[in-house]
């Protein structure tokens, strides 16, 4: 590559292209079937609620970032409307068609896809609090910059998409290691396969394995998070140096945090993150004689300078300029001694301080909720609700479903961390007394088909992966013994 032109990273922009535009299309489905009955007109955390704390208080208008629905009225119509234009949009993209123009087309496409998740994003509250939200939206924006398919990327945008991979990676890694002392000690992974808020198929798989191997898991996150991401900028070695070495290094530091996520993938439910950081490490990958405009063609053309369009260079520049002033707090934060995590310094979003699991929880506590149809809940037989993505019944084998993001199910999970639930959770437990539709809708299995229970409860159990030898005999995922109540007996009825 030269100093304005990426050509050898024709590959990785496609892939960043349509590889973010799929997760859009994933995040925009997410709201589109949780949003409205988690914080909908009727939802466990009423959207128009907040919307109309914020015009009534200086410090709401202060907090609430971008959102279309500041000025336009919130319905759940209009949030499902947002929903399909996002899927709509999305799709273009991952199939291509937006890049076939000049481009500025796909600059709209991303920057509509980014300025719309963000409208549900600020109004989403508990629910949508989550490091992977800001990263789909860092990300997206990025992507609005990265061209079309008749010019080769900009160097500037690529490089940005190295430092936010950086910052992502080299983030987790400094919270880790001024986290819990497990993290230090390498005994973090002996627990995290069990405890991580949404076990998938292979988790208690990967949690029975030896304790040398956990060891050795984390070690290797260590390297792949604090050594492998200053490889990363590799290639630009190659503008002062020209040779094949520094993006071969680059390539081989992308190649490394691509197969350190695949195993996430593999052995969790993290929504997207592990998904977009894949996506993301690819920038890293340059593949010469990919997309390359022949010698001296691009250079002939007016307005044309290194195969790009002069004022799509001044465009680019001028992004580059602005993420070099922002990213001064992003980059104080890596280094500093009560690092921030998961956090943004501007109201857009952009140039944020990513990082996750500082401390790994060593139990597993879930809360379990109940039922019953009987009238006297001292004596009554409950029956429990099943959830789609958290453990329940014992014998169930944890599905996969990231990167699509239940959002519930890991709501449900932080609920045993807090001092006290959640005032949502008790909206929850009222609309399963009143076998809300929308909210059943949300879990695997209602116990009463449809009907109103006459009184439900909260209990806490504990649960652990059974042993080989406990599943030979039982052929249960899950060992569980039972706790306390939490919450309940509870009823509408008098």
């Amino acid at each position: 590559m030269d100093a304005f032109a990426a050509v050898d990273f024709e590959f990785a922009r496609q892939v960043l292209q349509r590889g973010v535009a799929a997760l859009f299309v994933v995040a925009f489905i997410s709201s589109l079937n949780q949003f409205r009955p988690l914080l909908g007109e009727h939802g466990l955390l009423p959207a128009p609620d907040l919307l109309e704390w914020v015009r009534t208080s200086k410090r709401g208008q202060r907090m609430l970032r971008p959102t279309v629905f500041r000025r336009l009225r919130y319905t759940d119509r209009r949030l499902a409307a947002l929903c399909w234009a996002g899927i709509v949009i999305a799709a273009t993209l991952v199939i291509g068609l937006a890049q076939l123009g000049p481009p500025w087309v796909p600059m709209l496409c991303f920057l509509a896809l980014w300025l719309g998740y963000m409208s549900i994003t600020s109004i989403g509250q508990t629910f949508y609090g989550f490091g992977w939200e800001m990263l789909l939206l860092e990300a997206g924006f990025l992507a609005a910059f990265l061209g079309s398919d008749d010019q080769p990327p900009p160097v500037v945008v690529i490089v940005l998409f190295w430092w936010l991979v950086f910052r992502l990676e080299f983030g987790a890694g400094m919270i880790k290691i001024r986290g819990g002392r497990e993290w230090r000690d390498l005994t973090a992974l002996t627990y995290h396969h069990e405890t991580q808020p949404m076990p998938g198929p292979l988790s208690r798989q990967a949690h029975l394995l030896p304790r040398w191997f956990h060891k050795g898991e984390v070690l290797g996150n260590h390297f792949a998070q604090l050594v492998v991401p200053w490889f990363l900028f590799a290639p630009l070695v190659g503008l002062f140096a020209p040779g094949p070495v520094p993006a071969v290094v680059g390539t081989v530091a992308a190649a490394i945090v691509i197969a350190t996520q695949a195993w996430l993938v593999v052995t969790g439910n993290f929504a997207w993150l592990n998904w977009m950081t894949i996506v993301l490490a690819f920038s890293a990958i340059g593949l010469p004689g990919i997309g390359a405009a022949p010698e001296g063609a691009a250079s002939q053309a007016p307005g044309v300078f290194t195969g790009i369009p002069v004022y799509w260079l001044v465009i680019t520049c001028a992004i580059g300029a602005l993420y070099l002033v922002i990213s001064w707090w992003p980059l104080r934060n890596l280094f500093a001694r009560r690092q921030l995590m998961n956090a943004s310094f501007n109201r857009w979003q952009l140039a944020n301080a990513y990082g996750a699991f500082g401390t790994v929880t060593k139990e597993r506590i879930e809360i379990v909720v109940e039922g019953t149809m009987d009238d006297d809940p001292d004596t009554a037989t409950w029956h429990e609700y099943a959830f789609k993505g958290k453990p329940g019944e014992v014998h169930r084998i944890p599905r996969q479903f990231a990167p699509y993001h239940l959002r519930l199910d890991w709501l449900m999970w932080f609920l045993p961390l807090g001092r006290s639930l959640d005032d949502w959770f008790t909206v929850f437990l009222v609309r399963l007394l009143e076998a809300d539709a929308a909210t059943l809708r949300l879990l695997a299995h209602d116990p009463f088909a449809g009907e109103k229970p006459r009184w439900v409860r909260a209990v806490s159990y504990r649960y652990r992966f059974t042993t080989r030898a406990e599943f030979r005999e039982s052929h249960a995922r899950w060992k569980r013994d039972r706790r306390r109540p939490v919450m309940g007996p509870a009823s509408l009825r008098r």
